[in-house]
């Protein structure tokens, strides 16, 4: 393979999907081995008419198998259980190119579909083709791992096993050993059964070497009553630190039995790999107890592992001293205990660098294409990933550049970005360097420590480095040792949740007492350690994100001690404690920092009660801590010095527990990825997230819906008059809200956007060769002021050039002194009140120049002030962002030049609108999107009492809103965790022929419904269950399947920020026509004073001539329309 990326596109982000470690991970259709590895790339050769697509199994097998989430209070004892789901089956998605160049994509409800645009350079086929690609597909691979892309990862992994690759807890009897707990196995007792049925059980598969698990299913014991109704799912490369299976964000469980002989099998979401796995009862049978026959699903998994141990370091050096790469393709797999740390590094001479290192437990990829004339900071571009990457598992990482995109992947989770800086290519020297920086690194390193953990299928550009490093080709001569075998932590992490406890043996009647151990948690607040000494109380806590220490002694006279060190320690980091106490002397040291470790040097007595209680306190007894739990992970527990035997805990051989699970970190970020949208705030605890919209201009529980209207068309129809307002275009969408001026007059609503250029700019000294260039601001940026422009009907921008001695176009027949540049940055050589294209100026069209000679008044270069001024209105071309003025350096010669604003009428969006006139008539449009964040809105009115507004389908989800009765509008919708409808009930009649507003939200937090924008219902999401919506069918609008269809008017819809075409589609529908009439019975009550509301296509008018009002409502009494514009212009120009 050639280390050509697959897609080869220069604006935007491309995303593939390949095969590693003998697992099939492509998802691309008609692709074959040569395709893969050939030096165009994954899709350099592909052609749908030359390799017909072949069906391609993802990691869902369409099976419908039913799985949970985590509630709140075991894994063992310490999870406990949640609801439960129908997994769907993968499907295919096409897209639709209608060419050679099409390739089909598999997706399943684990992953999503993108649709890129394809260099046609690649496959022939035209220039508007699209290519729909996975967005979160695993890491590339080595070349020696590409497999064909047919096989399956499906094999019965557990049947061939012996006897002694099985071990659990505990066994009932001999009968219900372990080796008897195979899938349709009637040996022994015909099943594993544990001598209790508790939540403290667990049975073990030894696979015998690492492999990928993709599927595992369950039955009961046979011939019995004894079965498991609910388990988690553990696994570990090495029998110890345990990791749980996580889905949709949460540590997952899963839908068992409900008797001994039917199989429910469940595909796995995500693809493991591991050597081990450990099934978890969490409930059981009612009448019975615990049993169980498993099997395991997969394939066989190998690939080359390095382990780094902190100071050597790998270099793979080019072929060339110094490369100028295009394109990048780097995969990777690593795991470390460590938070810091240099996984890659390259640099050049001229400044052009890439990183990839952990910081603080999470991933900082950074890039530096090159620096541009301003300065090399602009170039420097910075992405982070990722969090709690320190747990000690793997985690698979790539990293595709083509020019100056990139997608970043951790984990299935895909980041899309655009580099900083004007230079497409990455410029190294010499080598790149795997493990740490190299030592003749610049002082870019800044000391960063070197990476100290394992790497696997470590690839750059199709060059496997892995086996380059074992067959000794590249330079690994600065490490001591180098190992091709993981070296796997010794630390023991104990998880406890609000129930849980650790109880440690330690000296009794002691005078010291010496304590040590890591926590890591969410929570601000939990009990760390308590322990009842023989005359008091010792406790520490964490309290608003600092740990606290209390002591009271009771002996002879009452003693108390209370000191605190540190500050947010509960960000989820790893956080180091160690507490000594003795006579007259205390201290308390946070992270090893000794020298901000708190002292107290206030005469104690302490003598120790024996016994140490971690993360919970549960007792009754004369003292008691002032907090009960801790939600959090602990390790490397000391106590009296010496490093805790958790072993032996774990083997009942000293101290108790209850409710933790041992060997095993559970911790989740429930911010990464970030469900705040529009640059909320996300805050957490153990449980849940919230998110802080304060100053964002969103509001909702992820911050996804605007509070601003649209539009000044939106304004007006709530009853607002001429002022300046804040807007926002696409709702929910990425542009953010800004500030406008909205003019109502009597016919129609204008939008003016003001620029920073004062009237009557000056300019003198400029020429041909040295134009003065007058550059344009906005109180908008470019994509928001292409928002108003791309929603309304007409545009126009006022363009005045005063001229003495001062030519403008050069006409007839010159080239231009004088030009602008519009949206696009093109140049145009026309001026304002000419056409498109034409050099020209205004006078020139009317044929009224002062000289007939010329086109433009400025162009007879007369000694008198002359202008030429006209209104530019080619929506496409508008806004003006710069003037390049070029004729103003002679003697006498000047110019004043001015640029009005932006001004636009017309709403498109909001009067877009179909009528709908028979009960089966419908639009359809393209599959919504709406994952897990998902906005709909539009206005109705209808006579009829019922009827679906719209509808999307996907195997077992769903999404609908629909007028239920004459006063109901409800909206149901179905993400795996069973159907979901809310209804809002309004107290008149909704089919009363008048618009009526519904705006309808989901995201992974809440529901919400509202009507006209005053019923409301909001319901909140399950805290453990399925999250993402995923649709298959078209969006029906005006219709459903099997459903009662709509008789009326629906405008403005508007779906996750994007508004819907309508009338255009309604033009080739039958059944369905383009717009709507009939506003003034909605909106004649806003002409007052005896105004009458008049009709128009899009809108009203409210007529004010036989009133002794006017203005837009018949309520201003004569204020002049020009100075009011003036006024609120002067205010916000004051404001810019």
């Amino acid at each position: 393979m050639s280390g050509e990326p697959v897609v080869e596109h220069q604006e935007l982000p491309f995303r593939t999907s390949f095969v590693t470690g003998g697992r099939r991970l492509a998802t691309i259709e008609g692709a074959d081995g040569a395709a893969l590895a050939s030096p165009g790339g994954l899709l350099g050769r592909l052609d749908e008419q030359r390799h017909p697509p072949q069906r391609i199994n993802a990691a869902l097998g369409g099976r419908q198998t039913t799985t949970e989430a985590l509630a709140s209070s075991t894994i063992g004892a310490a999870l406990a259980p949640g609801g439960g789901r129908m997994v769907r089956p993968m499907r295919r998605v096409i897209s639709p190119i209608g060419s050679p160049a099409s390739v089909l994509a598999v997706c399943n409800s684990s992953r999503e579909a993108q649709r890129i645009p394809v260099s046609p350079g690649l496959t022939g086929g035209p220039t508007n083709g699209t290519l729909t690609l996975q967005q979160d597909a695993l890491s590339p691979p080595p070349v020696s791992n590409v497999t064909a892309l047919s096989e399956k990862c499906d094999e019965a992994l557990a049947t061939s096993l012996p006897h002694s690759a099985f071990s659990s807890s505990s066994v009932f009897t001999s009968g219900y050993a372990a080796g008897y707990a195979k899938l349709n196995q009637r040996g022994g007792a015909g099943g594993w059964s544990p001598l209790d049925s508790d939540h403290y059980q667990w049975l073990q598969v030894d696979l015998g070497s690492r492999r990928q698990v993709s599927a595992v299913a369950t039955q009961g014991r046979y011939s019995s009553s004894d079965w498991t109704t609910r388990y988690r799912l553990l696994y570990s490369d090495t029998g110890r630190n345990w990791k749980p299976y996580h889905q949709d964000g949460n540590i997952w469980a899963f839908t068992g039995n409900s008797n001994t002989e039917s199989v429910v099998r469940h595909d796995l979401q995500h693809v493991l790999v591991a050597r081990y796995l450990r099934f978890l009862p969490l409930d059981w049978s009612i009448e019975g107890r615990i049993g169980l026959r498993i099997e395991i699903y997969g394939c066989a998994y190998w690939s080359d592992v390095i382990n780094f141990d902190g100071q050597g370091v790998i270099s793979y050096r080019f072929k060339m001293k110094k490369m100028k790469i295009l394109k990048d393709v780097i995969s990777l797999k690593f795991k470390t205990s460590e938070s810091e740390g240099v996984i890659l590094h390259g640099e050049g001479q001229q400044g052009d660098y890439i990183t990839l290192e952990l910081r603080q437990a999470k991933l900082l990829l950074q890039i530096n294409l090159g620096s541009n004339q301003h300065g090399s900071i602009l170039g420097h571009t910075s992405v982070t990933s990722g969090s709690l990457l320190d747990d000690h598992h793997w985690h698979s990482v790539v990293i595709e550049r083509y020019r100056r995109n990139v997608n970043f992947t951790l984990d299935q989770h895909t980041q899309h970005f655009r580099t900083n800086g004007e230079f497409d290519h990455l410029d190294l020297d010499y080598e790149l360097s795997f493990g740490g920086m190299p030592y003749s690194g610049k002082p870019v390193s800044g000391g960063r420590k070197n990476f100290k953990g394992c790497m696997e299928i470590i690839n750059y550009n199709g060059e496997n480095i892995t086996d380059l490093a074992r067959r000794k080709k590249l330079d690994v001569s600065n490490f001591r040792n180098l190992s091709f075998s993981c070296v796997e932590s010794h630390t023991f992490p104990v998880f406890f949740n609000a129930t849980s406890f650790l109880q440690l043996p330690g000296r009794q009647e002691h005078n010291m007492v010496s304590v040590g151990f890591q926590f890591r948690t969410w929570n601000p607040n939990g009990l760390l350690l308590f322990s009842p000494l023989a005359d008091g109380m010792l406790e520490l806590v964490l309290t608003e994100g600092k740990v606290a220490v209390h002591i009271n002694v009771t002996q002879e006279k009452n003693t108390r001690i209370d000191i605190s060190s540190g500050s947010a320690l509960n960000d989820g980091e790893w956080h180091d404690v160690r507490f000594l106490a003795k006579e007259n002397s205390v201290m308390l040291t946070i992270d090893g920092d000794e020298s901000s470790a708190v002292r107290t040097t206030t005469p104690i007595q302490i003598t120790t009660g024996g016994s140490y209680h971690f993360g919970g306190y549960f007792q009754h007894s004369s003292v008691s801590p002032s907090q009960r739990a801790f939600q959090g992970c602990m390790q490397l527990i000391h106590v009296d010095d010496q490093l805790a035997d958790l072993h032996a805990v774990e083997q009942g051989r000293m101290g108790a527990f209850e409710n933790v699970s041992l060997d095993m970190c559970a911790i989740i970020d429930r911010c990464m990825p970030n469900h705040c949208e529009h640059g909320g705030r996300c805050t957490q605890t153990w449980d849940s997230f919230s998110c802080s919209c304060d100053g964002t201009g969103y509001a909702g529980a992820t911050c996804h819906t605007s509070v601003y209207e649209r539009s000044c068309e939106a304004y007006k129809h709530l009853g607002k008059t001429s002022e300046a307002y804040w807007i926002d275009p696409d709702g929910s969408g990425p542009l953010g809200p800004f500030k406008v001026i909205c003019n109502m007059t009597e016919d129609m609503v204008w939008t003016t956007v003001p620029n920073n250029l004062p009237a009557q700019t000056l300019v003198t000294g400029s020429s041909r060769e040295r134009r003065t260039v007058l550059q344009l601001n906005y109180s908008a940026s470019m994509e928001q002021v292409a928002a108003v422009i791309g929603a309304s009907e007409y545009c126009q921008q006022h363009l005045a050039y005063a001229c003495r001695s001062s030519r403008l176009l050069n006409t007839p027949d010159g080239v231009p002194y004088t030009w602008w540049v519009g949206r696009g940055n093109e140049k145009h050589f026309y001026w304002g009140g000419s056409s498109q294209g034409i050099q020209k100026c205004a006078c020139g069209i009317e044929r009224n120049c002062t000289d007939p000679k010329y086109y433009c008044n400025c162009d007879a270069d007369q000694k008198q002030w002359r202008e030429d001024s006209g209104l530019l209105v080619y929506k496409e071309n508008l806004p003006v962002n710069q003037l390049a003025v070029g004729d103003t350096n002679r003697a006498g010669s000047e110019a004043k030049v001015t640029v009005g604003p932006l001004r636009c009428h017309g709403d498109r969006n909001y009067w877009n609108a179909a009528s709908f006139s028979t009960p089966s008539s419908y639009l359809h449009f393209s599959t919504f999107q709406g994952e897990t964040s998902a906005d709909i809105s539009f206005y109705f009115k209808t006579s009829a009492p019922h009827g679906v507004f719209l509808e999307n389908l996907g195997n077992s989800d769903f999404i609908r809103l629909e007028l239920k009765s004459s006063t109901v509008v409800s909206f149901s919708f179905d993400v795996g965790n069973g159907p979901v409808e809310l209804s809002v009930e309004s107290p008149t009649l909704l089919n009363d022929d008048q618009w009526h507003q519904v705006s309808a939200e989901r995201n992974v937090k809440e529901a919400v419904l509202q009507l006209d924008q005053l019923y409301r219902e909001v319901r909140a999401a399950p805290a453990q269950g399925h999250t993402r919506l995923e649709l298959y069918s078209q969006l029906y609008v005006g219709a459903a399947s099997g459903q009662r269809g709509f008789l009326g008017c629906i405008r403005a819809l508007q779906m996750n920020g994007v508004t819907l075409d309508l009338e255009e589609r309604a033009k080739v529908t039958p059944g369905v026509e383009a717009g709507c009439s009939g506003h003034c019975t909605s909106y004649g009550m806003y002409c007052q004073n005896g105004g009458k509301c008049v009709e128009k296509d899009n809108g009203y008018a409210c007529d004010c001539s036989d009133t002794t009002y006017d203005g837009p409502f018949c309520t201003k009494a004569g204020w002049p329309k020009d100075l009011h514009d003036l006024s609120i212009l002067q205010v916000m120009d004051q404001r810019m």
